[in-house]
């Protein structure tokens, strides 16, 4: 039987391509200099894309491949798919939920204490010589028994709070409606900063949430208060989040995502009270593969007639 055409939006892994390979064709999007004439060829053969969830699958794409039946995602943000061109022609989702929350929220507390306790500049204060030149470091805030304000709580939020308990934290959360949970609920994003000092930002990206960390939000969260963004750039107003950390508004922000990234904006890289990772959430190599598993038994399911493992509604 003929392996199924696909088309792949961007790179992958190394150790998930010879799966892919053995079960589908592979055409790469992303390795086209003409990409219009690429489509143009390669499209009406195309029963599924295969994409990521930073790159999602466009509008045009989509109307490029007449045949299309799924889209796979490796990731769990589906914001960057054209959903009504989606809906309109009955085409399947799946994404990779679950295998990648663990290491998110690990990542989450771990720019939560490295901000909290100024650890990068402290690391250069010692490789500098200044501890032994000029003394000391200087004494930082506490990070546990503090209060912290969890921005949606999916799958990756439980996970943050389960780790955040074991610092005897404060927890109140943000969600579509109060769960079954021993922690405050919060129905208003500006109530939610007022009662934070870490406001980690853990929800899906949809048009509810864009910029739902907004100037009003910020201004709540205080000279004090800690941004932490594992989520998706889009649910912070970052021309805000800028205003507000130079001019000390916020005590400081850990963000993972960026508007346009790779490039970021360069007023990031002048500032003291930000902590900076390159989209990193999920990159260990144990999660890496077990997402490219999940995308690649998701499209093995459709193909063989089963229903898809984990779908996105």
């Amino acid at each position: 039987m003929d392996k199924p055409h696909v088309l792949q939006m961007g790179p992958y892994e190394d150790w998930d391509l010879p799966a892919l390979e053995a079960r589908f064709v592979l055409h790469r999007l992303y390795e086209a200099a003409d990409k219009a004439a690429f489509l143009a060829e390669v499209g009406p053969k195309v029963r599924a894309i295969a994409t990521r969830g930073d790159v999602g699958a466009p509008a045009a794409v989509i109307a490029a491949c007449p045949n299309l039946e799924m889209i796979a995602i490796n990731g769990v943000g589906y914001d960057a798919v054209d959903f009504p061109s989606v809906r309109a022609r009955g085409i399947k989702v799946s994404n990779t939920p679950g295998v990648l929350d663990g290491d998110c929220a690990d990542l989450a507390v771990g720019m939560m204490l490295a901000l909290g306790r100024n650890m990068v500049a402290a690391d250069a204060w010692a490789r500098s010589g200044n501890w032994a030149k000029k003394g000391d470091f200087p004494v930082q805030r506490r990070v546990w028994g503090a209060r912290a304000g969890i921005l949606g709580l999916g799958r990756i939020g439980t996970e943050v709070v389960r780790r955040l308990t074991g610092f005897g934290m404060k927890i109140s959360y943000l969600a579509r409606s109060p769960r079954d949970v021993p922690w405050d609920f919060v129905a208003d994003p500006v109530e939610l900063a007022r009662r934070s000092d870490y406001l980690f930002v853990t929800a899906l990206a949809n048009a509810s949430t864009k910029h739902i960390v907004n100037a009003d939000v910020l201004r709540a969260l205080g000279p004090k208060g800690v941004l932490i963004n594992i989520s998706r750039a889009q649910n912070i107003d970052e021309a805000a989040l800028l205003d507000a950390l130079e001019a000390g508004t916020i005590g400081g922000a850990a963000l993972d995502v960026f508007v346009g990234e790779p490039a970021i904006n360069p007023r990031f890289a002048a500032l003291g009270n930000v902590l900076l990772q390159p989209h990193i959430g999920s990159a260990t190599e144990q999660t890496r593969r077990a997402m490219g598993k999940l995308m690649l038994d998701n499209m093995v399911a459709h193909f063989d007639g089963a229903p898809l493992l984990t779908e996105v509604i």
